[in-house]
């Protein structure tokens, strides 16, 4: 792969850029760029060349992220075993509803445990929007949900196992005054 690039990716990058000079010369940057990612149509014989150069690219780099992503999503499936992927649920667990994520309100008259939470997390870390903290709350336990360590579990203890995670490590984070999910949206 690495001899791949060297011998066409880096003529391939000195060429666009020598063409993105070049063009930038005869029009402006902005407009160079809007003509190559097909947002203005060319004027000018250079431009027309980027547009080109534009129209086959940013396709190819379209598809080159979403083959990895889609490479590393069936990664992920294969390192599960197949007994674990493909095993039987009972009929109990086949009739069974799927969980919800848990209501914040519902902690509010909770335990103790459960109250404290809220209380870190809509109070401290969220400044008491509890419509934000619940929105972030289910943000993160639904991305808990989906990693793998939580795949080969049943679709309930997923579940119960997800919030748990989410208690243990909101709470802790929300002591600081800090949320994770308002951090990554940042």
């Amino acid at each position: 792969m690495t001899q791949w690039i060297v011998d066409w990716g880096l003529p391939m990058a000195v060429c666009l850029v020598l063409l993105y000079v070049f063009a930038a010369r005869a029009e402006s940057p902005s407009s160079v760029y809007q003509v190559f990612t097909l947002i203005l149509a060319p004027e000018h014989v250079l431009m027309w060349l980027a547009s080109l150069v534009g129209w086959l690219l940013v396709p190819a780099i379209i598809g080159g992220f979403a083959g990895h992503v889609i490479a590393e999503r069936i990664s992920r499936v294969k390192s599960i075993s197949t007994n674990t992927l493909f095993q039987r649920r009972t009929l109990r667990q086949r009739l069974r509803l799927p969980g919800l994520i848990d209501d914040l309100g519902a902690y509010f008259h909770g335990t103790h445990a459960r109250q404290d939470f809220v209380d870190t997390w809509v109070r401290v870390a969220h400044r008491n929007d509890w419509v934000k903290a619940q929105d972030h709350w289910e943000v993160f336990v639904r991305d808990t949900m989906s990693t793998q360590q939580y795949a080969h579990l049943d679709r309930h203890e997923c579940l119960r196992q997800a919030q748990n995670t989410g208690k243990l490590a909101l709470g802790f984070t929300a002591r600081a005054g800090l949320c994770l999910v308002c951090e990554r949206r940042r």
